[in-house]
């Protein structure tokens, strides 16, 4: 309650200050740090979309279309791209850009200490033909390529360089981490993590503006109800999420509106493949259950997710039974079906596996990343612990879910993943391929799933360019991941914001809000 009143008092001393234009909004999740190569999070891409950009970037529709690059095309019999730069554009300090930046960012971006890095797995070399044209070379013929960076960002090379923030520090952070020099639509004004951020518009941007704002302001607020109630009360023009349970009274509310969608995120269950035993485990504590294929055979078929979408999510997600959505290039359309409801049969599995009586176990998960992501975990706690698999659940803000994850303290985990190239390989390259540091691959996947027919058909998904081709090489990837129970995929995500009436804006699968799009009338 204390929280809520404090909110309210700060932005109701805001309003009286400013215009109409103002535009004040509130999501669950505070961007971890303002710095676009230290922390590979829809959360921080999302928000940093605003102010940094890309080569490319994608439209109102999820179409790849130019933003700092006006033009680009494959070179060298397909062994590289060529990006024709837009000339004439300015960071928010006023400096050019230009080949070096693109350099710098790469540099960037690509190096160890970067969170972005696995991004460039396929890239052999960048080079400066010229100020505004930049050859990237990849290791071998990647179609894909572009779709694949919409959201690697620019930064100036000076400013970092004056800044000390030459690479990017996710754990102690740097100038970059509280401070942005973008080239986007908005620029950085204050930022106070956890409490505000905001944002005006770049009067130097080089597009034509869609907005109407003259100051953006974001609020992390973790309660739901607090969220809803200071959308009713005109404290804030737009939330992320709308709680499920309060949808149908928000639509029915004149004086907001709801808008709905389905996301590009499948939520999944994770495992931690490679260890040699469970973390906390009484029975178990030399042993590791989910390294057996039966065990986690056993938990995909004790996962009542038809309950969970009724239940949780109110009808307001769709069961998936792969690492990306029908609606995502590469799906395999063969293998929609998921694992039945069959606790039955998780028991028998249990007991092959050599654990009759099952077993105690920890489950991560995170209580503000994903809708409804903690009482998710709790259902699914519940089920498992019919079937004889005891969890503990232990769930916990983001901001230290995945220094834990990184960490290996987990047995179980909740996992959401959006690909950003809207296409299959992308999970394929994050989350199933053998963690390789050298080869900028696996990084997010931090159980240690490995099969060798994956890491060999992987460059070969990137790399073909014959659709039907490519879409057997995928189908059998997808197998391979089902078959292993490499992961549980449960659900796509919905989409559900809520707004002020007098709100227009645009929402897309990948869940990034971007202020470009807002006219408030």
């Amino acid at each position: 309650m204390l929280r809520s009143l404090s909110f309210s008092a700060v932005l109701m001393a805001s309003a009286s200050m400013l215009g109409a234009e103002e535009f004040r909004w509130a999501e669950t999740t505070d961007p971890q740090t303002m710095d676009p190569h230290a922390v590979n999070s829809a959360a921080v891409l999302g928000f940093l979309n605003n102010v940094y950009e890309g080569l490319v970037r994608r439209g109102k529709d999820m179409s790849i279309e130019p933003a700092l690059a006006t033009a680009w095309e494959p070179i060298d019999g397909g062994a590289g791209w060529r990006f024709t730069l837009r000339e004439g554009v300015t960071f928010h300090d006023g400096s050019t850009f230009d080949a070096q930046d693109v350099l710098f960012s790469y540099e960037r971006a690509s190096s160890e200490a970067a969170d972005t890095r696995s991004w460039f797995a396929p890239v052999s070399e960048v080079r400066v033909v010229d100020d505004y044209t930049v050859d990237i070379m990849t290791t071998a013929p990647n179609p894909i390529f572009p779709d694949s960076i919409a959201n690697w960002m620019m930064m100036d090379a000076g400013w970092a360089e004056a800044n000390t923030a030459v690479r990017p520090d996710k754990d102690n952070g740097n100038f970059a981490t509280l401070n942005a020099n973008g080239t986007g639509a908005f620029q950085l004004v204050t930022r106070e993590p956890g409490l505000r951020t905001v944002l005006e518009p770049f009067g130097g941007w080089w597009d034509e503006a869609e907005h109407n704002i003259t100051r953006a302001e974001l609020t992390p607020i973790q309660n739901p109800a607090t969220a809803v109630a200071a959308l009713l009360s005109g404290d804030v023009d737009f939330i992320n999420p709308v709680p499920i349970q309060d949808t149908a009274r928000l639509a029915a509310n004149d004086q907001v509106k709801v808008i709905q969608g389905i996301e590009a995120r499948v939520i999944m269950l994770g495992f931690p493949h490679e260890a040699e035993a469970l973390k906390y485990s009484n029975e178990t504590a030399d042993a590791n259950p989910f390294a057996d294929v039966r065990v986690r055979q056993a938990v995909s078929h004790a996962v009542n997710v038809p309950a969970i979408l009724q239940t949780i999510m109110r009808g307001n997600a769709e069961e998936v039974s792969q690492l990306v959505s029908p609606a995502m290039r590469g799906f395999s359309a063969d293998l929609a079906a998921r694992p039945a409801y069959d606790p039955d049969r998780a028991r028998a599995l249990l007991a092959e596996a050599g654990y009759p009586d099952g077993f105690s176990f920890g489950l991560k998960c995170p209580n503000d990343r994903y809708l409804n992501d903690e009482s998710v975990c709790q259902a699914v706690t519940g089920m498992l612990a019919q079937v004889g698999m005891r969890a503990t659940l232990d769930a916990m803000p983001v901001q230290n879910y995945w220094p834990e994850l990184r960490a290996d303290n987990y047995d179980m985990y909740l996992l959401g993943w959006s690909p950003g190239t809207f296409d299959a390989e992308h999970p394929v390259r994050f989350l199933a391929s053998t963690p390789n540091e050298e080869k900028k691959l696996g990084s997010w996947n931090f159980g240690g799933f490995s099969n060798a027919r994956v890491d060999e058909l992987l460059p070969m998904i990137q790399s073909e360019i014959d659709d039907g081709k490519r879409q057997m090489m995928l189908d059998e990837t997808t197998k391979i991941l089902q078959d292993e129970v490499a992961y549980v995929p449960l659900y796509v995500q919905p989409l559900v914001w809520g707004t002020q009436a007098n709100v227009e804006l645009t929402q897309r699968p990948d869940n990034f809000f971007l202020l470009r799009w807002v006219t408030v009338n």
